[in-house]
């Protein structure tokens, strides 16, 4: 008589960035190899993961009250991820959560699971796929390079959640990007947080990949992913002077064509007091330069406004660089106080009628700039990668688009489309971020 082989069911709730993402993902591939069945719900769970995200204060209390939630419609929670550091503020407000973990602390994550969900007799292994479990389309994936980072600027309390920079070994992300590619995806998305200082920490340890030698460094990442044949989107780069070895390989198709550097601020003094790096007009400079030998170049950043000490003629410097830079995709964020940061205690602070005032301003210059990129792209014909279709047409991106953060490419007539196809496509409409077109056949 055979034996029913019961599989008990863990539900996940992943907050924040995309860095988070990837550790739920891993999480889950963990808990798929070892024979456990993935929640779509909380009834149907027998315990709820809940990963969750530390930056913000608002963004803490969201994650408080996912855990509230998930004790509410299941009853038993293990936290891990970012605020998982601060175990005490999680316990005092829900004492009820069965463990608590800190961020890309899997083992620890496994150890509670098997503690209150004993794994079933047998792993079922092969129901895992090659590269992993994902929480992203199947045609997108994004490759987290390294853990940590080695900057402490003032208003960011990640070093103290997440360490200093620990970079992986090039050849296991190499190998990771390999088998997203085999598996079908067609945009790998590198995130960390600091994707530049890549391998400083391990010296640019030398590995070999493929029969090749290369150095855990960012040139040397960038050259093993333009091999493999998909779009390969950077994020969180800082604007260190090295970053400029990977134009030529934008240039050359091989990398998009397209930066995330988080310059935050263009003010000096507002910078020296975020501890941030940059010289406005030599950034400028080296923007004019990219642009100028990757004409298809686009460039995203985020800014703060708002932060103490930050005054009109800093925030007006701040419009001026903008004005000149085109910084083609921006978001902006009114400072918060964040606890545990430094910048609490520095003096000054900006009201908060006046943060909002300034954040107004400065998203009404960023929707001009957009605008006028938009309406220059009407009648090309561009690559647009389709993330979904349905009955009113379908919705994909550029080059020049990131998923759930940059704009979208809409196509009326869909027929025959599907997504994670890359098609070409002419624009017929624009506005501050979106663009139309129609499908070339």
């Amino acid at each position: 008589m055979a034996t029913t082989l019961t599989q008990p069911k863990v539900g996940i709730v992943s907050l924040g960035c995309p860095k988070a993402l990837v550790d739920s993902e891993r999480i889950i591939t963990r808990l798929r190899a070892e024979g456990y069945q993935i929640a779509p719900d909380y009834t149907g769970a027998d315990l709820v993961l809940v990963n969750t995200c530390g930056f913000l204060d608002s963004a803490r209390e969201e994650s408080l009250d996912a855990i509230g939630e998930a004790l509410n419609e299941n009853g038993k929670v293990i936290v891990t991820g970012c605020l998982g550091h601060e175990k005490d503020v999680i316990t005092d407000r829900h004492p009820n959560v069965l463990a608590v973990t800190g961020p890309h602390q899997y083992e620890q994550v496994m150890e509670a699971v098997h503690d209150h969900l004993p794994a079933p007799g047998h792993p079922f292994v092969s129901l895992v796929p090659e590269a992993g479990v994902r929480l992203t389309p199947r045609h997108y994936a994004y490759l987290k390079i390294s853990e940590g980072c080695n900057n402490r600027c003032t208003f960011c309390i990640i070093p103290s959640m997440r360490g200093d920079l620990a970079s992986r070994r090039i050849d296991a992300v190499l190998r990771e990007g390999e088998q997203l590619v085999k598996a079908g995806v067609k945009e790998l998305l590198v995130i960390s947080q600091d994707t530049s200082a890549y391998g400083l920490d391990v010296k640019y340890a030398p590995y070999t990949w493929n029969g090749v030698e290369r150095q855990t460094r960012f040139k040397d990442l960038c050259e093993g992913l333009g091999e493999l044949g998909v779009w390969t989107r950077l994020h969180y780069v800082y604007p260190y002077p090295h970053v400029d070895d990977v134009i030529p390989m934008m240039a050359e198709g091989k990398i998009l064509p397209y930066l995330d550097i988080p310059f935050q601020h263009a003010s000096p003094k507002v910078l020296k007091a975020m501890k941030r790096p940059g010289n406005n007009e030599k950034t400028l400079e080296r923007i004019k330069r990219w642009r100028r030998d990757v004409p298809d170049f686009t460039l995203r950043s985020t800014f703060i406004v708002g932060f103490p000490g930050e005054t009109e003629e800093d925030f007006q410097i701040l419009l001026d660089w903008m004005a000149e830079a085109k910084i083609d995709r921006a978001g902006c964020f009114k400072y918060e106080n964040v606890t545990g940061a430094a910048s609490a205690a520095l003096p000054d602070h900006v009201p908060e009628e006046v943060k909002e005032e300034r954040w107004h301003r400065f998203m009404a210059l960023q929707a001009e700039i957009s605008d006028a990129r938009s309406q220059s792209m009407i009648g090309r014909t561009i690559d647009v990668l389709i993330d979904e279709v349905d009955d009113e047409g379908a919705t994909g991106r550029s080059k020049a688009d990131a998923p759930e953060i940059d704009g979208s490419v809409f196509i009326e007539d869909a027929e025959g489309l599907k997504p994670g196809d890359l098609i070409e496509a002419r624009v017929t409409g624009a506005d501050e971020y979106d663009l139309w077109a129609d499908a070339i056949d």
